[in-house]
C-alpha cells in the first residue's frame, strides 16, 4: 500500500520551530526510522532520492485542564506539524494537528522535562496519523491502478 506512494529511496528533511530546537534530532531520528520500518525504505541524499519527505513542526501550545494547589496537574498538548511529500505520483501536503493529554506532578520541578515529553509523544502521534494517511492513499492509488487494468 506504501509502495503505490513511496520510492524505494526517501530524502528526508525536518524543519523545527527555532523556539524548540531540541526536538529536531528526535523528529529526524524518528522520521528515518518510520522509512525504513514502516515504509521499507532507505533514507538517502537528495540527489538520490526517488521520494522526498519535508516535515515542519511549526510549534506547540498547552493548555491547563485541572490544578492543584496553585500547579498545573493536568495539561493538553497541541502540537503542530505539516508533511509535504514529493512522491511518484506528484506531490501531497498534510497538515496535523496531534493532541496530547496527560497529568503532572503538583511541582515545577519536572515542569520542562514534561513540556518535551509531551511534544516528543505528540511528534510521534502526528507521524503515526501521517502514516495512515500514506496508508490510505497507498490503498487508493492501488485500487484505481487495478481498476484501469
Amino acid at each position: 500500500m506504501i509502495k503505490n506512494v513511496f520510492a524505494d529511496t526517501v530524502y528526508v528533511e525536518v524543519i523545527v520551530d527555532r523556539v524548540e530546537p531540541e526536538n529536531a534530532p528526535f523528529v529526524k531520528d524518528e522520521l528515518n526510522h518510520m522509512v525504513y520500518t514502516r515504509f521499507k525504505g532507505r533514507v538517502v541524499p537528495k540527489d538520490q532520492a526517488g521520494s522526498q519527505l519535508r516535515v515542519t513542526y511549526t510549534g506547540s501550545t498547552f493548555t491547563p485542564l485541572a490544578y492543584e494547589d496553585g500547579y498545573v496537574t493536568r495539561y493538553r498538548a497541541n502540537i503542530r506539524v505539516r508533511f509535504d511529500m514529493v512522491t511518484k505520483q506528484g506531490r501531497i501536503t498534510k497538515l496535523i494537528n496531534a493532541v496530547h493529554e496527560a497529568d503532572i506532578q503538583a511541582s515545577s520541578l519536572y515542569s520542562s522535562a514534561l513540556r518535551t515529553e509531551a511534544i516528543r509523544k505528540g511528534l510521534d502521534k502526528a507521524l503515526d496519523e501521517f502514516l495512515a494517511y500514506v496508508s490510505a492513499k497507498g490503498m487508493l492509488n492501488g485500487k484505481q491502478g487495478a481498476g484501469s487494468k
